[in-house]
């Protein structure tokens, strides 16, 4: 879980469009950010997990 100081941070406007970070919309972290699915990927194991997100399943081999 990320620090809401860091989270009210990254939702502000940057001065340069680079410096732009990517967070879970959910949990807020940045590390690990899939971004077809704007999620970590921690928060999206636990919905693919649960069958949340639509088209993906678990898979085995």
């Amino acid at each position: 879980m990320a620090r809401k100081a860091l989270i009210e941070k990254s939702n502000k406007k940057p001065k340069f469009s680079t410096r732009k970070q990517t967070r879970c919309k959910i949990c807020g972290r940045s590390k690990g950010y899939l971004k077809k699915f704007e999620m970590c990927r921690i928060c999206f194991r636990e919905r693919a997990r649960e069958g949340e997100i639509p088209g993906v399943r678990k898979s085995s081999w």
